[in-house]
């Protein structure tokens, strides 16, 4: 007779009876030790070890080589949704090829980043999609389809949607709080994550390190009032690494790490990335919050159950029906192809007066000069590159190498102290593996070289080529290609192919030294320790030694030759050549990435004097901008013929740029975000209030640089015949797009919605829908798109609810933000909502319809929100509350110690607020109050005052 399997091993039985019959078998310390990110094998029923988490944002990353695709934003310029799902279904399948052969590579990726990108000066602009959530949902349902797979039950991975929520700084990320009113909360951050989750290819989120409105994300309500209710799918909550302990040691929201766990538990997140690979720490803590009753079982199981859905879901029970299980495309042909194609369709032309297209043929000469002419830049969440092609690379492939003229525009110094010129010492070169090559579960613990001997000062100089990233950071490079890198034990070395790391250890300040003319210190900013000769090599203070200080002699003095000037160097190749690109951009390990934020959207100083060098010597100069996030290149825009932008294009970036320059590929990607002329135009990078502060193209009235959807194309493009009709809740919008050029080439539609009169502050257009199509010359294609009426909607906080008001709304279709076509008018029917019922449900503080100098904080602990002011000077501003027939009181809920000024029709009472017991302990305060009809309600807040609620009480009751 043939023995029965083990009901949870039976592939007849659904997921849940199977996951039901295996937590009864589980015992509870087995069910604990589930919620850590490294949950161990259960070998007395046959369970492996399983982990969450595999970083896979444009490629299998931080496990050694892979294919390597554009930057995320890069992905996100493509606009073409069906290329991003290809390109995840090819990271999908090396990530099973590479578990096939390294078990440490997991199959739930954190991937992809949702978070939008309001302001350009976040530092991890290059993860996100767009800065408007409609573009952003489309390219991450796109992306998590293709990770996923389309059978019905098994998944090819699990992705998880990064980072929950409203998270755009990296300036005091784990204690920082983003203010977020109800209309941006719902019209902006929740939009970029409902449509991937709502998709079905989601299986969970990451929340983010910050807080929203004073509660940290890892205790949200809104995980359980929001996510969960947008799928009938069990979604997983992987906490960010480090966060859970956060909640005591950094934010101090909780007294003790078990209070702390357990409200995270209980608040929806299902597994803890603390304490690296060694989960005694928070399953102690687990134990620790039931033993004190702040954890049940039932919470364990709940949290465990999505764990077990997650792994059954992946084929982990079910190896002989996972069609996924013997995926084994690497690094194919069709990856490789790939890998291009992104490369290509990522490709902006910002500006173009006739230089562009160069003709290969034509037997002219070009000049590749720049920082990133010779490069082919990673960022911290790339795989290790198994095929590389720098600006450089593919432009010699294009035009021949004899037709191209190099000059990296770096300025070559000598250094030189008391003790002699620095050199570095002759030796082995040391041909290790590039660093990352053998892959790490960690990376942040990688560890700098060694091996080889550190730099030393002699009578024979080492010339240096030195790189100014801007404000001062720079890197420098012996001439065989090696940076010089601080290692753990101090000493300075020409070791790294690359800066890079969690720590970047290869960047340097130089400082001017008063009372020594010409003379600097050189500081590891890595470090933050001063670079000083010694006799054994030269180093900085190693660990546990007295830090140097500027005054400290320690820190040695070094006078600066110069031994040619980049610019010098880059007008000469200018002057040799018919025509100059002129590669720019960042380095993604340095001045903004994770960790850190930019200060600025200016051009790095020197590159800003290579391309003025270049274009003073030939006035037909190309600035191909290679970078991770938006320049102020006003300057720029208005003097050079040409301008092009790409993210950091992965291993093809360098073949890309060369076939669009050539004309091969006719560019037509475009910005997926706003490019301002200037910082001025910047809000603050903590203000998270885009419709107060008028931020993105959504609310932002002024004339930026490059708008939102920008991008030219080699060829021309027309539309004709837009019409757009309502089918009950469906908007059904048809135009035609002809290539009126001469050149087949891509043509990215845009559909833009915009409410003709609102009765609230309404974007001046929002995207709702695009589509990329491929166009021969004189070839025109009719494009359908269907809009649901309920985006013409936004949160009505008089009413709390979604709403579509009545009226007309422009649907407006072009080439960009700002070059609208054609318009139609669309009229919703209905009655309006009408002002706010303010006698029947009061008025929550936080549904304000503007503000002054206010935040909004946590109301409790675990729900609710409350208002304070971050200034005397202050205004909550309600509009059209409708008092009908009159009332004679109002009461404020409100908790710490002040006053709260009501005005109403040009009349202020003020309402006292006691001390209480503690910002969450909310007292009920009155006064008389007279008003009657429809009035604006403005409020001041005096004092360390949290203003939860007002409400009123009528003349008749």
């Amino acid at each position: 007779m043939t023995e029965q399997p083990q009901p949870f091993r039976d592939p007849r039985l659904t997921f849940a009876k199977r996951i039901d019959d295996l937590l009864q078998r589980l015992t509870l310390d087995e069910r604990i030790a589930m919620l850590h990110q490294f949950a161990p094998a259960v070998d007395r029923l046959g369970l492996g070890a399983f982990r969450t988490g595999q970083e896979a944002l444009h490629g299998v990353a931080w496990m050694g080589p892979a294919t390597v695709f554009p930057q995320a934003v890069g992905l996100g310029a493509t606009w073409n949704d069906e290329l991003v799902r290809r390109v995840g279904e090819a990271v999908g399948n090396e990530v099973r090829a590479k578990r096939a052969e390294d078990d440490r590579v997991g199959l739930n990726v954190w991937a992809p980043t949702v978070n939008l990108l309001r302001n350009p000066l976040w530092g991890r602009g290059e993860e996100g999609y767009s800065e408007d959530a409609a573009l952003t949902s489309a390219i991450a349902v796109a992306y998590t389809r293709g990770l996923r797979g389309d059978h019905p039950h098994y998944w090819r991975t699990a992705p998880v949607l990064k980072h929950w929520l409203a998270h755009n700084n990296e300036t005091d990320r784990d204690t920082a709080s983003s203010s977020v009113r109800p209309r941006v909360l719902h019209e902006y951050d929740l939009k970029a994550f409902r449509g991937a989750v709502r998709a079905g290819a989601v299986a969970g989120v990451m929340p983010a390190y910050n807080l929203v409105n004073g509660r940290p994300n890892h205790v949200s309500p809104l995980l359980s009032q929001q996510l969960r209710g947008w799928t009938d799918r069990s979604l997983v909550v992987c906490s960010d690494a480090g966060a859970p302990s956060n909640l005591v040691d950094s934010e101090h929201y909780f007294d003790t790490h078990e209070e702390a766990t357990a409200a995270s538990l209980r608040a929806g997140v299902d597994s803890f990335t603390d304490h690296g690979q060694d989960s005694a720490v928070m399953t102690g803590r687990i134990r620790g919050a039931l033993e004190r009753g702040l954890l049940d079982e039932h919470d364990i199981d709940t949290a465990v159950r999505r764990l077990l859905e997650l792994r059954f879901s992946l084929g982990e029970f079910d190896p002989g029906l996972d069609p996924y299980a013997n995926a084994a495309d690497f690094d194919t042909a069709g990856h490789r192809a790939l890998a291009q194609e992104a490369a290509e369709q990522a490709v902006v032309l910002l500006k173009n007066d006739g230089l562009l297209p160069l003709d290969p043929a034509a037997g002219k000469t070009v000049a590749v000069v720049g920082l990133l002419a010779d490069a082919c830049k990673l960022d911290w969440y790339s795989g290790t590159l198994i095929h590389r092609s720098t600006p450089l690379d593919g432009l010699r492939e294009r035009f021949g190498a004899e037709r191209i003229v190099f000059a990296e525009g770096a300025d070559l110094i000598r250094l030189k102290c008391a003790d002699g010129w620095l050199q570095v010492p002759a030796g082995d070169t040391g041909q290790e593996p590039v660093r990352g090559a053998e892959g790490a579960l960690d990376p942040a613990l990688l560890a700098g070289r060694t091996d080889l001997p550190p730099l030393t000062c002699g009578d024979t100089p080492t010339e240096l080529a030195l790189m100014d990233w801007g404000n001062g950071v720079i890197t420098l490079r012996e001439p065989d290609g090696r940076y010089l890198s601080v290692a753990e034990d101090g000493f300075v070395r020409a070791s790294a192919d690359e800066p890079g790391g969690w720590i970047v250890q290869e960047t340097f300040r130089l400082e001017a030294v008063e009372g020594h003319a010409g003379g600097h210190r050189l500081l590891h900013i890595g470090t933050g320790r001063y670079v000083s000769v010694a006799a054994d090599g030269v180093k900085v203070a190693a660990p546990g030694e007295e830090v140097s200080g500027p005054a400290d002699p320690v820190a040695t003095v070094f006078g600066i030759e110069v031994a040619e000037r980049g610019e010098d160097a880059v007008a000469r190749a200018a002057a040799a050549a018919d025509t100059v690109i002129v590669v720019a951009g960042n380095d993604a390990h340095v001045n903004g990435r994770e960790t850190e934020d930019r200060t600025t959207l200016d051009l790095p100083a020197q590159q800003e004097r290579l391309w003025r060098a270049a274009h003073a010597a030939n006035p037909r100069t190309v600035l191909a901008v290679t970078s991770a996030y938006p320049y102020a290149l006003a300057d720029a825009a208005a003097t050079l013929p040409a301008l092009l932008w790409t993210a950091h294009g992965g291993q093809a970036a360098g073949t890309a740029l060369a076939r669009v320059l050539a004309g091969d590929v006719s560019p037509a990607g475009r910005l997926p975000q706003t490019w301002y002329a200037c910082d001025a135009e910047l809000s603050g990078l903590l203000d998270y209030d885009i419709i107060g502060s008028r931020q993105t193209y959504l609310y932002y009235k002024g004339t930026p640089l490059y708008p939102f959807g920008h991008g030219l194309s080699y060829s021309a493009f027309s539309y004709s015949s837009l019409t757009a009709e309502r089918e009950g809740e469906l908007l059904r919008v048809s135009l035609t797009v002809t290539n009126t050029g001469t050149v087949a080439a891509d043509e990215v539609a845009q559909l833009y919605v915009r409410a003709v009169a609102p009765s609230v502050v309404r974007p001046l257009r929002q995207l709702a829908a695009h589509r990329r199509l491929h166009l021969a010359p004189g070839a025109g294609r009719r494009v359908d798109f269907t809009v649901p009426v309920a985006e013409l909607g936004h949160w009505d906080v008089a009413h709390g609810r979604w709403t579509v008001e009545p009226g007309a709304y422009e649907i407006q279709a072009g080439a960009s933000s700002a070059d609208i076509r054609m318009v139609a008018v669309v009229t919703v029917a209905g009655e309006p909502a009408g002002p706010r019922p303010v006698l029947a449900r009061g008025l929550e503080a936080a549904d304000y319809d503007e503000q002054l100098a206010t935040e909004i904080t946590d109301r409790t602990k675990t729900d609710g929100d409350a208002v304070t002011a971050v200034a005397e000077r202050n205004e909550l501003l309600y509009r059209r509350c409708d008092f009908g027939a009159g009332v004679r009181e109002v009461a404020v809920s409100a908790s710490g110690e002040g006053a709260v000024r009501v005005t109403v029709d040009g009349t202020t009472v003020i309402v006292p607020v006691d001390p209480t017991g503690g910002p969450y302990d909310y007292r009920t305060q009155r006064a008389a109050l007279t008003a009657s009809g429809v009035h604006d309600l403005r409020v001041t807040l005096d004092g360390a005052v949290r203003l939860a609620r007002i409400t009123f009480t009528g003349d008749t009751e």
